[in-house]
């Protein structure tokens, strides 16, 4: 029988989508046979997340948990700009817990009083009081399993208000490894805006632009670069803490991409392990590459082989 040309486009795509499932599914050793949660690499799984309110991502925030001799450490979770935990960390919670560590994901900066569903959007109150936040949780975590540190997860406004904790608020001694995903170190110029408020100061509008922009998001004007709040932080390694940044070169949020990467800290751009990989700002939360890179370094004495298989942007 002949086959057509287009008949084997969709047999060489079929062989392409099943050879990405089953190097997706060794991404974590867990899955053979001690995992519990399903892990979905998927962004669509975060979007469905966001249709469930007020719940925890499956495998977080399990206060009975105790860590073991292999991870000694929990794992905490810092969601972005615009999110809650639940929307943002439906790969790496189950991952995670799947892999034998204790998960715990908070929410933070969503202005109080805020009523539903704006209450979903979190991220938006100033980093130093959402760093407040994370730090008292830190402290409920380590209060109830005992354990002496943490390890911190986090994605976009997730890697940059952490470095706050850190520096001002005794996070130095309480974080071990510092992963991020998408980071900005010094701030991002998305959309131009960073650019934008520096001309609307020069020439006089900046209480105008100031005012407009924190009645909405008062964290939003301190994540753009040339921010006072990143004068003030200064370089974002601190001594005794481990960093891996995990940045991507289709990043539409963390502009430029090159923002995450940083002097004094393991920088991985995910294009140069895996050209297939065209993960964005929101696809790398889904995204099985990074997810090999977050494993290996939250746990470096036991490496794992980083796989290569396509990513497309956003759904992942």
């Amino acid at each position: 029988m002949r086959t057509t040309r287009s008949g084997m486009i969709a047999r060489a795509f079929a062989v392409v989508v099943a050879s990405c499932v089953l190097l997706a599914s060794e991404v974590s050793t867990a899955s053979a046979g001690t995992a519990r949660y399903p892990v979905p690499f998927t962004f669509a799984a975060n979007v469905l997340g966001a249709a469930q309110p007020y719940t925890d991502p499956p495998g977080s925030n399990d206060w009975s948990c105790r860590p073991s001799a292999a991870h000694p450490r929990p794992v905490v979770l810092v969601h972005g700009f615009a999110s809650v935990a639940n929307d943002a960390w439906q790969t790496y919670a189950p991952l995670l817990a799947d892999e034998g560590y204790c998960v715990f994901a908070l929410n933070y900066g969503v202005p109080e009083g805020t009523p539903f569903p704006l209450d979903q959007v979190g991220g938006r109150t100033p980093l130093e009081d959402s760093a407040t936040q994370l730090a008292a949780f830190v402290g409920r975590v380590l209060t109830t399993t005992g354990a002496a540190k943490v390890d911190i997860l986090g994605h976009s406004e997730g890697t940059q208000m952490p470095d706050y904790y850190v520096k001002r608020l005794g996070g130095a001694a309480t974080v071990d490894k510092y992963v991020a995903l998408a980071p900005f170190w010094r701030g991002t110029n998305a959309a131009g805006l960073a650019t934008a408020t520096r001309l609307a100061a020069r020439f006089g509008y900046a209480p105008l632009v100031d005012g407009v922009l924190d009645a909405a998001c008062a964290a939003c004007r301190e994540l753009l670069s040339g921010s006072d709040y990143y004068t003030a932080l200064g370089d974002p390694v601190v001594a005794g803490v481990s960093y891996t940044s995990i940045v991507t070169r289709y990043d539409e949020l963390a502009v430029p991409y090159t923002s995450g990467i940083e002097p004094g800290m393991h920088d991985i751009t995910l294009q140069d392990q895996c050209p297939l990989d065209y993960a964005d700002h929101f696809a790398i939360l889904s995204d099985p590459v990074a997810a090999a890179d977050v494993l290996n370094a939250l746990d470096p004495g036991h490496p794992r082989p980083v796989p290569c298989v396509p990513v497309p942007p956003f759904l992942g």
